[in-house]
């Protein structure tokens, strides 16, 4: 999950870069050194009889480079965009054939059909705005990785709290709007159930304090 959700943010950086050609043109164009008196038009003409095809070539093997990467990344954000939730994904701007592209990307499930959806969907994202769409998918992505942080820090509180008495103390100072009696009696309770058999441990007091916890943090 990681590694994808890594995948898709980068795709939607990479792609609202190309929604502003204008400005990566300007980045790319090289700057033109000075060249001495004299010797301007001796290095033009040796320049063109050296490196005429050559150059040419280079450029279009750069050009098919920079195309693959941005036909990658736009199925990399049809993903994405498949994948959000169906409420979120009828706000964006879109062409209709391009949500009704997506939904079907959803819904597929063999192998040849996705690899053939996904490309559809890369094929109709040529011609949408694509950076509020990458923003939204960014976005999304960034909530969901600060929920599972969260989660990890309340999960990990509740295993301090549980195990250390001074560990409410530093709770309380951190969050001091909680109500300080409430999370002692579930921290007791959790302790009795801490020390039940297997089976019985982790119950309804040790999954109330996790809920009370995620409030705060």
């Amino acid at each position: 999950m990681c590694a994808r959700r890594s995948k898709a943010l980068e795709a939607a950086a990479a792609l609202t870069a190309l929604a502003r050609p204008d400005a990566a043109r300007e980045r790319r164009q090289p700057r033109q050194a000075m060249a001495a008196p004299g010797r301007v038009h001796h290095d033009a003409v040796s320049e063109m009889g050296h490196s005429g095809s050559g150059a040419d070539e280079g450029t279009d093997r750069l050009s098919k480079t920079a195309l693959k990467k941005a036909a990658h990344d736009m199925q990399a954000l049809g993903d994405a965009l498949a994948a959000m939730a169906p409420e979120k994904l009828a706000a964006l701007p879109m062409d209709e054939s391009l949500r009704d592209a997506l939904h079907e990307l959803r819904r597929t499930r063999s192998h040849e059909g996705l690899r053939r959806q996904r490309q559809y969907v890369g094929k109709l994202m040529r011609s949408q705005d694509i950076e509020p769409l990458a923003q939204a998918v960014a976005e999304a992505q960034l909530g969901s990785a600060r929920q599972t942080l969260a989660l990890h820090r309340a999960e990990a509180w509740r295993l301090e709290l549980v195990g250390d008495d001074e560990a409410l103390t530093r709770f309380l100072s951190a969050h001091p709007l909680c109500d300080a009696q409430q999370l002692r009696s579930l921290i007791r309770a959790a302790r009795k159930e801490a020390a039940l058999p297997p089976e019985q441990r982790h119950g309804r007091a040790w999954r109330e304090l996790f809920q009370v916890i995620k409030v705060y943090v």
